[in-house]
């Protein structure tokens, strides 16, 4: 049987290992076994690498335990803050309630106070008014303003209620007196030419005769 991973080259000569020597070396290598097992060797070996699994895995599932401890702790503290958050909130509502509750009691009794402003129920149609009323700007209110004085005089002084209308009625009172006085002397005069005319020809016909 040839022995080693070094082949030789071709033409080479062969080498062949010697059973003899073979079984020395079992033999050497079991003597030796045997005298690490005197020792002790192999089992504490052995012991070494079963105790090193086992301090692992204990120091694995005492790092689960811690962690699932403070998770725990965690969810806890976040329970405590939830239930704090809570109760502090219904305190507030229970709070403003009461506050409610007073100002409608409140409400119910009459607060003589001077300051105070009582707000008054309005119609649909007021408020409705009110909305479709312009907002205007001075000037736009000031013409408005003077507009309707202006009819209102005008209304007024068609019915000879003001100062002007009176004195406009007092000389058409004399205005009309004058037309009249002149009229009247027209007629006068015309009547006059007409009977020295009637004179006339009264006195050519008696002439005549």
């Amino acid at each position: 049987m040839a022995r080693g991973g070094k082949r030789g080259h071709k033409g080479g000569r062969k080498q062949f290992t010697n059973p003899q020597q073979l079984e020395m070396e079992k033999e050497k290598e079991e003597r030796e076994k045997q005298w690490r097992r005197q020792r002790g060797e192999e089992s504490s070996s052995d012991d070494e690498a079963k105790s090193g699994e086992d301090s692992s895995s204990e120091e694995e599932s005492g790092s689960d335990v811690e962690f699932d401890k403070g998770a725990k702790a965690k969810g806890s503290k976040k329970a405590t803050t939830r239930a704090a958050e809570s109760s502090s909130e219904e305190e507030s509502s229970s709070e403003d309630e009461g506050e409610r509750k007073a100002k409608g009691a409140e409400g119910l009794i009459e607060i003589a106070n001077p300051n105070r402003v009582v707000k008054k129920t309005k119609k649909v149609s007021q408020l409705d008014q009110e909305t479709d009323k312009p907002q205007l700007s001075r000037r736009e209110r000031e013409e408005i303003e003077k507009q309707k004085a202006k009819a209102n005089y005008q209304k007024l002084h068609a019915a000879g209620k003001t100062d002007e209308a009176r004195a406009d009625l007092a000389r058409l009172a004399i205005i009309r007196k004058q037309r009249e006085d002149a009229a009247k002397k027209r007629d006068e005069e015309k009547k006059a030419r007409e009977d020295a005319e009637k004179a006339k020809r009264e006195a050519k016909s008696s002439k005549k005769k």
